[in-house]
């Protein structure tokens, strides 16, 4: 009789639950900056300035949208050849090869969801984090400068870090070239272990060390704060800084603003997930409590420290444990997350007042001694709270068990020295990284107004409107 062809495995098919979430994560991700963050930084900043931050935040989050499809995704997650370690290629450039039929894998073995899902998805964060740079630069930057600076640090700066952190080739990819070692014998073990080592080297410079990232911690936080302290630096002072009172115009809308901020951050964290399984439940309430505890640390710091607990002190400690918690919410027991909360807005409320006065540097809305400095305690903290004994997860190891995800050996130094060079990886290549794009930017266009049209306000200047008429 004819020998019978092997039938071939068939294609995975994603889950309608599955989908259906990311859908609703991404659409919250989404409301995180239009109107989450304009409304935050928007009544941060003085009433003349208003509707200029609202303009910038929004036009930011088109121009990174398109230049995604253009080619961000491909740059984030595809292979780069000779130059994989720090960035992708360009072969789904216009997302080339990518259709509705098309998937993309979670963290769970044989399960994936649309790739067009997972496009969006990540297309949310590639909108968020230039954003976020804004409120370190906010009201001296003209809006030319800043959409010419926001496509450039999207392009070099924000894909290949989204690249270097989360680019692999995901469990099924893993699980099966460890399979097939495990089951070669003879000579065909050297080319199963050739192949294995293929498929772990085809991975971010930053995943091969060993970082762990869940959310955003590196390639979001670190990497804008960073940014916004340069720029900071760069522009200088706003005009009239450390002279003239310069208090928020409305800390109603950045109480709103906050408040949507928190909300979306829950499909950030647990949409980073990719699945809607028993876990998400445990980065949904790490992000939960998390939150409240810096809000609550926060709030009790100031209240010692000034006499008096303020609704942006409240608010600032809000997102401070939003962005400590990013990096770690998938790694991390319930006590760890709370105990996360707890210590990093002391720290961050030492660098948004006495060290920030120390050193004289006008990072107008905290952006670097919130998401800087709160990415970095978070960051450093999941390489200990991953610790099973102190509540963590541990590694995540998809090769001692093919097929399944089991928890790898965890050791103290090893995790941690992955997370610190992770984080100063981060520093170093944002750093000078954005400190050549302001500069080229201020040659190419000029970063900021001139004097009197700074003091008129850029409402007036750059568009032409008010965001009041009384």
């Amino acid at each position: 009789a004819a020998a019978v062809a092997p039938t071939a495995p068939a294609a995975p098919v994603p889950d309608k639950g599955d989908t259906a979430f990311m859908f609703v994560c991404s659409i919250v991700v989404l409301l995180m900056t239009v109107p989450g963050l304009a409304l935050f930084y928007g009544g941060l900043v003085r009433t003349k300035n208003m509707l200029s931050m609202f303009m910038q935040v929004f036009a930011t989050m088109c121009l990174v949208s398109l230049l995604w499809i253009a080619y961000g995704y491909s740059m984030a997650f595809t292979n780069g050849g000779g130059l994989n370690d720090f960035v992708g290629g360009f072969g789904k450039a216009m997302l080339a090869g990518v259709d509705s039929t098309t998937v993309a894998a979670t963290f769970s073995n044989g399960v994936y969801i649309p790739e067009y899902v997972y496009i969006v998805f990540q297309m949310t964060f590639a909108c968020i984090t230039p954003a976020l740079i804004l409120g370190a630069v906010a009201e001296r930057m003209k809006f030319s400068a800043v959409l010419l600076f926001m496509g450039l640090w999207a392009t070099f700066i924000y894909f290949p870090m989204a690249h270097m952190v989360w680019y692999w080739g995901g469990p099924d990819v893993f699980g099966n070239a460890a399979k097939a070692l495990a089951d070669a014998t003879g000579d065909g073990k050297a080319a199963a272990q050739a192949a294995l080592d293929g498929v772990l080297a085809d991975a971010g410079l930053l995943f091969k060390w060993g970082a762990l990232d869940f959310a955003g911690g590196t390639v979001v936080h670190i990497n804008a704060g960073i940014a916004g302290l340069v720029g900071a630096l760069i522009l200088g002072k706003r005009v009239g800084y450390g002279k003239e009172h310069m208090p928020p115009h409305s800390l109603t809308m950045c109480m709103i603003g906050a408040a949507m901020l928190w909300f979306g951050w829950f499909g950030f964290n647990v949409g980073s997930n990719l699945e809607a399984n028993a876990f998400a439940g445990q980065v949904m309430i790490n992000t939960f409590v998390a939150t409240t505890a810096a809000a609550l640390s926060w709030m009790i710091v100031e209240w010692i420290a000034k006499g008096k607990p303020s609704a942006l002190g409240l608010v600032s400690g809000v997102v401070a444990g939003l962005v400590a918690i990013t990096p770690a919410c998938g790694f991390v027991g319930v006590t760890g997350a709370i105990a996360l909360g707890l210590i990093v807005s002391p720290v961050c409320f030492m660098f948004c007042s006495a060290i920030k006065s120390a050193l004289g540097y006008d990072d107008s809305l905290d952006v670097f001694g919130i998401h800087c400095v709160g990415g970095i305690l978070g960051a450093l903290a999941t390489g200990i709270l991953i610790d099973p004994s102190l509540g963590g997860t541990g590694i995540p190891d998809y090769l001692s068990k093919p097929g399944e995800l089991a928890v790898g050996a965890y050791d103290l130094v090893t995790q941690f020295t992955a997370q610190a060079k992770a984080v100063g990886f981060t520093l170093l290549f944002s750093g000078i990284g954005s400190a050549i794009l302001f500069k080229l930017v201020d040659i190419l266009v000029g970063l900021r107004p001139g004097t009197d049209q700074e003091r008129e306000g850029l409402d007036i200047t750059d568009h032409g409107e008010r965001a009041y008429n009384y």
